[in-house]
């Protein structure tokens, strides 16, 4: 005969409830700031004065509810979460916790296989339960698509500006301009700096030659930095408003969930603006710099008719380095010291050995200086020559 015995359930110990509070504002105007205020000194008492519940903390974040990038208060409570230091969280509203859904989703999910419960207040929602996950869901739901319709009329209001010329005014790291009264005008020394660095770069100096010149006469970055970045002074010295003009719509964001920038190369209208604020070098040298970066990247334009970029770098130092081309391969000549003889040789042979270019010849110095006097004292004007053995200047 089956003999059962009973055993008796386990009574819950009882032990208070560690809680924390989640807040967010979108911007870090005076406003919402205020807001926030309000909402970290109303869960800061509300769990304090409950008498089951211990204090965790009140954590909050300035930015977008649709990314989690740069959210980094609600990353360390969810840190905290995982080591079982929560066991409730309070946050206002599905909104102000997130606008993206499925992140939203992957949260609630995280907590509930850890027991912990999130309660929104306004909607008096509990995450914990399964049963409301398609309510949670669907007002989720909404308010990303509030975020989307949101995102869509900024991005009308600012196509209206663009059309009517109106450019942005405020800028907040920009060398050789500030903003004051709503106006944009000029910072003397600063536009000194830029004007010396047009002129640096139309004697021929490369950009790293820049950097290393502005580092050792101790000139600091627009945000006071000591070293120079040399993408910063490329991005300079391609910037239309250097020259008083405005190009709008450079980019643009691609998907309001990522934010993510892209570069405008025709996808959406552009709009210039001619003098749309006073210049710092004129209109004639901004364009010969532009003509002189062009010079620059290489830009081989072939008999047929199509255009490709050389593998060949611009030269700083020698002026024959951005003259001698191989007629094989197509790399740059560089300059070399040989048995006390200066010579120029194919960069690929040089890299990476006389296989890869077996026919471009090792060139002296003064036999190239003797035929380029011979040409240019003689009168003929040579824009290109080949030869079958010989590599060519450009």
């Amino acid at each position: 005969m089956k003999k059962v015995r009973y055993i008796p359930a386990k009574t819950t110990e009882y032990k208070k409830l560690r809680v924390a509070a989640y807040c967010r504002v979108s911007t870090s105007g005076p406003a919402q700031m205020g807001s926030l205020e309000i909402q970290i000194d109303t869960y800061t008492y509300m769990i304090e004065s409950h008498p089951d519940w211990i204090f965790v903390g009140v954590f909050y974040d300035i930015g977008s509810g649709l990314r989690r990038t740069g959210r980094t208060r609600l990353d360390a409570l969810l840190r905290k979460a995982k080591r079982g230091k929560v066991d409730y969280i309070l946050t206002k509203s599905i909104s102000r916790f997130s606008r993206d859904t499925l992140e939203l989703l992957k949260i609630i999910r995280f907590l509930r296989e850890r027991g912990i419960n999130m309660h929104f207040e306004n909607e008096n929602m509990d995450s914990i339960k399964q049963d409301k996950e398609f309510e949670i869901t669907l007002r989720s739901m909404l308010a990303q698509n509030e975020s989307r319709n949101i995102s869509e009329n900024i991005q009308w209001g600012f196509q209206r500006k663009f059309e009517k010329g109106d450019i942005f005014k405020k800028y907040k790291n920009f060398m050789g301009y500030s903003c004051v009264d709503g106006e944009i005008v000029v910072v003397p020394e600063q536009a000194e700096v830029v004007r010396k660095i047009f002129e640096l770069y139309l004697q021929g100096l490369t950009l790293g030659q820049i950097k290393m010149y502005l580092e050792s006469m101790d000139i600091k970055t627009v945000t006071g930095k000591d070293t120079w970045d040399t993408t910063t002074i490329q991005k300079m010295l391609k910037n239309e408003k250097y020259k008083g003009d405005t190009l709008l719509q450079k980019t643009f964001i691609e998907d309001f969930m990522t934010g993510k920038k892209v570069k405008n190369t025709g996808q959406r209208t552009q709009y210039f603006v001619s003098e749309s604020h006073p210049a710092i070098v004129s209109a004639e040298v901004f364009d010969r710099v532009q003509e002189e970066m062009a010079k620059r990247s290489r830009v081989i334009h072939h008999e047929e008719g199509t255009v490709s970029s050389s593998d060949s770098k611009y030269n700083g130092k020698y002026l024959l380095g951005n003259l001698l081309v191989c007629g094989d391969c197509g790399a740059s000549y560089r300059r070399r010291t040989e048995r006390g003889k200066v010579v120029w040789r194919c960069a690929t042979r040089i890299e990476k050995g006389k296989e890869l270019c077996a026919n471009s010849p090792t060139i002296s110095e003064e036999w190239i200086k003797e035929q380029l006097t011979e040409l240019i004292c003689g009168g003929v004007v040579i824009r290109q020559i080949k030869s079958t053995t010989i590599s060519r200047i450009v």
